[in-house]
Formats: C-alpha cells, structure tokens, sequence
C-alpha cells in the first residue's frame, strides 16, 4: 500500500440521496453554484452545473481522527457533490463525494484540487492538515484549497465496508504466514470470504464495487472541476494521486490546466514488477535507517541488521506482545516498521519502537501500526484497507498465474531480506481473484496528447514509489522532471523551500523549472 502519511477519515455506512440538492435557505449553509464551467459531456449537464451547500465540516467527521484532522477547524468547509453511481447510467442512482474548502485569501485563479493517494486516503483529512503550510505560500491568495474524498471513501457515501473494527483487530493476529499447500488453501478461503463480504457490506454491492476504480474517480473529478466553476483543472496528486492524475490527463486533456505529480506510481511497471520494485525501495530505506540508527547509539539493531531485525520480530509470531488489552503481533511489527520508513521524521519512533520490543515491550510500534491502518483509540477503523483493495481490484489485472507469483514472492525476499519471515515463498491468491466485478483499469504506458507539460517531483529516497518511476512517468507524459533528494515518500507542501518554489511557480503561472534541476 503506498499513501501519505496523514490523518484519515471513517462514515458510517448512510443512504446516498438521489436527487439534486437545489438548496432552500438554511442557518450555517452558504449556497453556491459557479458552475457549469468548460467542457460539459452530454447527459451530464445537470451534475456539471450542481448547486453546493457549503457547511461546517463537524458532521462529515465522526471518529477521533477525523474530527482531529477536520472536524473542529473554524477556517474549512465542506459539501457534499453528486454523482452517477455508474456514468453509463446517468439516470440511474447517484452517491455523493465529500469536498472541503479552505478559501482563497485573495485574487483567485481558481481552485486546486488535492488527492494524498493511497488508494483509499482521505484528501478532505489531507488538505485540512496542509493548510497551515499553504498559508504560508503564495498559492494561498490564488487558489481554493480543495482536498475530496474519493468515492467510497471517508466522508463520500455510500463507503465501502467490508470489516467491522472488531473484525480488522482479529485480522491483525491472524498471520497467514503458513505456505503450505493447506496454509494457502486456507489463505485462499479467507480471501474469498473477504471479497464476498465487501459486497455484502457495501450499498449497492456489486454495483458499487464495479464503479470504483481510477476510470470513475476521474470523472468525478471533472464534474467538481465544473461545478467549483473552473474551466481547467489544477491538481497535485501524491503517490497513487499520480495515478488519478494520469488518468485524468488521458480522459479529459482538454480540461488539463497544470498538475503536479509526486512520488509516481511506474506507469511501465506490471504489478509484479512494482512489488518487488516496492522490495527494494524499503530495503534501501531500512538500510539507511540502521545508519541513522546507529550514528544515534543504543541502536537495537547490531551486527547483519537484517538478522537482528529478524531476530527481534520473528519471536512475535508464536507469542504476540501485550499491550494493555491488545497485542502487537508480527504482522503488526512489521506494518510498524515500513509506516516508519515512508519518512526519516518518523526514525526515531522507529528506533524507540525497536528498543522497546527488545525489552519485551510493544506500545510504539502498535501505534505505528494504527498510524499506517487509520485506527483509533476507541478502535475505529477508517475504510482505507477496504477501499485500497476494491480499488486496486479493479484498476489492476488479476493475477492467477501462480507460478507468475511463487516467482514475485522469490524475488521480494530477496530484495527485503529484513522481512523474510523465515518461511517458503507461497503463492496463494488474493481477494482480488474472488472479486465479484470485472476490471476496469487502464494498462501500458500513459498516452495524453494535447496537454500542457506537466510537473513531475520523484524523491531519489522513496521507499514506496522509487525514483525511476517518476522518471518513466515523465518521459511517458513529455512533461518536467523535478528530482529531490531525500528520504520520503513525497515532498511537495512538506516544508522543503526549494521543492515548495518550484512548485508553487508552476501552478500560479505555469513556469516550468530548467531540465534536470534538483533540489537536495
């Protein structure tokens, strides 16, 4: 799973509304309808053209995280937009996407949409936690900060729902670690179940889960471009919102104003490439992370670091840590450990994590592990595994080929040798195999003739989406590479002034920085 690190959202499973809101008076609701802007598909006029009720975001927020993220900021407001369910059916039912605002401070160009990626990241939670850094740049005169939860996401309705939290706290301890012929006939059982109770969960069930993917997501994109009033879209899309934007580019190159791309998902790159790709990035992270590890002292990782990360997590699968009423079990340690390498801000948790464990003790790495899951301290879960899935099973092809992945789960012990677990590589299928609804996903190198040159940030330290990515994904798109050197998982609005400039300059008057320039 490759996203930002961000605070995330979770909504209750609602019935979506299936007519337009043309809005009457209402206390704390400012009606707008700027729109329809630019191009307008037929059929679709009237939800290119909506009316949107802007509100108080506290009742999009329910759980801990969501209302600390966005639920009790005075300066945001959100809305809700309306959609076609399936856009080869306009007529038919309709679900809502959930749209925050921070508005612009002075002469506007228009708005700038947000997505942190994912798939299944909340971009409502994501834009209200870059506000106070947007403030301080010059796009916060020019552009709406617009951050939108995806369909299926967050505060969009209806969400994807496949676990309870009760349910994804058992999943955590049930290790499926077994690659033997039953282990994996039972993986395989848990998988199918899986998928079959996604559809169960989910309103609109298999209807829901067949419009899920990047080809829909796009085009709910294009309607809030027109109903926020703006002819051309302005986007920054990280890590899988590389992805987004990429498709949007493809579908609507005429409405394309500027985008950033940052922390590109390869688009050359089949799904057994991009994991052992992935392998590899984290392998590197972890290596430069036991440096800093040790340049701090007390590092619990001596000798081969591989084996003595090994040596510390590898006892939690026969006999999972306690903490407090929980326990942090291996899969745990581990989701821990990779949630830390997406950024060097996070080494030092990592560092304390590892020392506790050494000590018999779990309480930072199972706070890492909820940081990476979304959940919270009353155990809500937001929808970000499920959503990750049902969107990844229709934008990616299956894979059933099992000799295909014995030879990927090879090839990824070899590349992350600090996670083998010790076990055969296995090949048992995943949910996406069980999933009731075909793919829809574009495949092969991205082709978008007639747009503007885009602007393409890779950091030379990604651990999820490595570097080469980006560059594939500039040269595919004939756009402008912007190198960082560092150790992340994205950079742009993070702090880093020399990324921030360039970046800012592109989106106000669409200025390219020179080939090959990088920022360290």
């Amino acid at each position: 799973m490759v996203r930002l690190l961000s605070v995330l959202l979770v909504i209750p499973l609602l019935a979506s509304c299936t007519t337009l809101i043309e809005g009457a008076a209402k206390p704390g609701v400012s009606f707008e309808k700027p729109g329809p802007a630019g191009t307008v598909p037929a059929g679709l006029e009237k939800f290119y053209g909506q009316r949107l009720a802007w509100e108080n975001c506290a009742a999009y927020a329910t759980t801990g995280t969501s209302r600390e993220a966005f639920g009790s900021k005075r300066d945001v407001e959100c809305t809700r937009l309306e959609v076609p369910l399936d856009y080869t059916k306009p007529d038919g039912d309709t679900i809502t996407i959930g749209v925050l605002r921070w508005k612009a401070t002075g002469q506007k160009i228009g708005s700038l949409l947000i997505n942190p990626g994912g798939p299944g990241a909340s971009g409502m939670a994501t834009a209200a936690g870059l506000v106070a850094d947007y403030r301080k740049t010059d796009l916060a005169a020019r552009f709406d900060l617009i951050g939108f939860d995806p369909r299926g996401i967050g505060a969009s309705l209806p969400v994807v729902q496949c676990l309870t939290g009760p349910e994804r706290d058992a999943d955590r301890l049930d290790l499926d670690l077994d690659t033997s012929a039953a282990g994996i006939t039972q993986t395989e059982q848990e998988n199918k179940a899986y998928a079959e109770k996604c559809a169960a969960g989910t309103k609109f069930g298999a209807s829901m889960l067949a419009n899920m993917g990047t080809r829909d997501v796009v085009k709910d994109m294009d309607v809030l471009r027109s109903a926020l009033g703006d002819a051309k879209l302005s986007y920054v899309g990280y890590s899988y919102g590389t992805r987004i934007g990429t498709e949007y580019a493809e579908t609507f190159p005429q409405n394309v104003r500027a985008l950033i791309l940052d922390g590109a998902v390869d688009p050359a790159q089949d799904q057994g490439q991009s994991t052992v790709a992935q392998a590899r990035g984290f392998q590197r992270s972890f290596d430069e992370f036991v440096k800093f590890c040790r340049d701090k002292g007390k590092c619990p990782l001596d000798g081969d670091a591989n084996a003595s990360f090994r040596q510390l997590t590898l006892p939690l699968i026969e006999k999972p840590v306690a903490v407090g009423n929980r326990k942090l079990s291996y899969n745990d340690a581990l989701t821990a450990t990779l949630q830390a390498l997406y950024s060097e801000q996070l080494w030092p948790l990592l560092q304390q994590g590892l020392e506790e464990l050494k000590a018999g003790k779990g309480t930072m790495l199972l706070r890492l592990a909820d940081l990476y899951l979304d959940r919270d301290d009353q155990g809500n879960y937001s929808t970000i595994t499920d959503a990750f899935n049902a969107v990844h099973c229709v934008d990616d092809a299956r894979v059933t080929d099992k000799n295909a992945m014995l030879e990927v789960a090879k090839q990824y012990k070899a590349a992350a040798p600090f996670l083998d677990d010790g076990n055969p590589p296995g090949a048992a299928l995943d949910p996406c195999a069980f999933w009731p609804v075909p793919v829809t996903g574009r495949t092969g190198v991205p082709k978008a003739d007639g747009i503007p040159p885009l602007l393409v940030i890779s950091t030379t330290g990604d651990p999820a989406t490595p570097y080469d990515a980006g560059v594939n994904l500039a040269k595919s798109l004939n756009s402008r590479l912007l190198t960082f050197e560092g150790e992340q998982h994205t950079v742009f609005l993070q702090g880093r002034e020399c990324v921030d400039t360039i970046g800012v300059k592109y989106l106000i008057d669409q200025t390219l920085p020179a080939d090959g320039t990088r920022c360290a």
